[in-house]
């Protein structure tokens, strides 16, 4: 039996005992690892602008050739895990004179919502380039040399998360577009989802990403192990709920018939577009992408918190756009790949334990130990994982 206590502050003996239970990706049991063997360290510092253009100085006298300036670093908001900073950098460039971008920094806080991967971000959003709108990757500090934390570099991207009339929710749940953007935004979210799916994987190099087997399990395994992971990891109560899910995973774990680029989190919230003409500027937040199978994010982009009904009640929106079943309809011809019901309720029931996990196992241990810059929307993130258990048990009910 783990304690509170345990959790709070690790032994090694802990961590490797943990490890062997729920063997995972390389790259992800780097990065759990990583969490927990830090996890008694200091709590969240106050990282105020001062320091970070100390160390953003830093990086750029390494990785520039010439002379540089920083102008307009001010911090950004948006996002329930990384601390995010825009400034305007103005140097050389090596063929036509003075360069001038409007950057984002994106760090890691001392332990983070999810503890992801900066070289995979790094990794997918260059490879991405002139396939979906993505930002252009500068720099990557994939063990904080340069930052106090993990840190990527990317270009400002144009445009919003969500319209400008709409209330303010959580980290992008349930966003209301009304229904002019959503006729102009529904044909893109989908279509740009299909061009992730049938990426040619070949003609890049992914290499902190691991390649499933097709015909096998182990991409749903490695995916149903790091859940299962972050929950003996993190939790602060015992859930004999996700002990039932977790077991009725293990047993149903799915074929990969064809493996994918996932992104892991798409959804409302996660790409921007211009409010005027309607157009998808940039998909983000790649920290959750992986190789598999692509029913993880049909049935994430249709989890209930992330659309909502039809004015009239008439139907749910996925994602807040466009009805579950056009979705899916639309996805098949724009993707020429099948939707199968049965892997959808797995990635579904799947979804839903990741969610329970992470509202009510990481946002309370990361907030309790202080760590993070957004301990007070973290706290409140908890709530939700109570409403996403009681869907589990529902979906449960019906599977078993």
């Amino acid at each position: 039996m783990i304690s509170d206590a345990d959790r709070d502050e690790p032994m090694p003996d802990l961590i490797q005992r943990i490890r062997a239970r729920f063997p995972t990706e390389t790259e992800y049991d780097r990065m759990l690892t990583r969490k927990m063997e830090r996890r008694t360290g200091a709590g969240f510092r106050n990282y105020d602008l001062g320091l970070l253009a100390k160390a953003l100085e830093a990086m750029l006298r390494d990785v520039l050739p010439s002379k540089f300036e920083i102008q307009d670093l001010r911090w950004l908001t948006g996002g329930a895990s990384k601390i995010q900073v825009g400034f305007t950098l103005t140097y050389d460039g090596p063929d036509d004179g003075p360069v001038t971008e409007h950057l984002v920094l994106r760090m890691e806080p001392p332990e983070s919502l999810n503890a992801t991967s900066r070289m995979r971000e790094f990794e997918v959003i260059n490879a991405l380039a002139g396939t979906v709108p993505v930002p252009t990757v500068r720099w990557v500090d994939e063990d904080g040399r340069w930052f106090p934390e993990p840190a990527l570099v990317y270009t400002w991207v144009p445009g919003s998360a969500k319209p400008s009339r709409a209330q303010s929710r959580i980290a992008g749940i349930g966003i209301n577009y009304g229904a002019d953007l959503r006729a102009a935004l529904a044909p893109q979210f989908v279509d740009l989802l299909a061009r992730i799916h049938t990426f040619d994987l070949e003609s890049v190099s992914l290499d902190h990403y691991e390649w499933p087997s097709v015909g096998s399990s182990e991409s749903a395994r490695w995916q149903v192990n790091r859940a299962r992971r972050v929950w003996e990891e993190d939790r602060g109560e015992d859930l004999p709920l996700l002990d039932v899910a977790a077991g009725w995973l293990m047993d149903n774990l799915p074929a990969l018939d064809h493996v994918s680029l996932v992104h892991g989190d798409y959804r409302g919230g996660n790409f921007l577009f211009d409010e005027d003409t309607g157009r998808i500027t940039a998909i983000l937040d790649w920290e959750r992408s992986f190789l598999g199978d692509r029913h993880r994010d049909l049935a994430w982009a249709t989890l209930y918190p992330f659309g909502h009904p039809t004015e009239d009640g008439s139907e749910f929106l996925a994602t807040g756009l466009l009805p579950t079943t056009a979705f899916f309809e639309r996805y098949e011809k724009a993707s020429g790949l099948t939707v199968d019901p049965e892997k959808l309720t797995f990635y579904r029931i799947l979804n839903e334990y990741q969610s329970v996990v992470t509202a009510l196992g990481s946002a309370y241990r990361v907030s309790k130990l202080g760590k993070t810059h957004q301990d007070v929307l973290l706290t409140g993130l908890e709530a939700t994982g109570y409403l996403m258990a009681l869907q589990l048990g529902k979906d449960l009910e019906e599977v078993l």
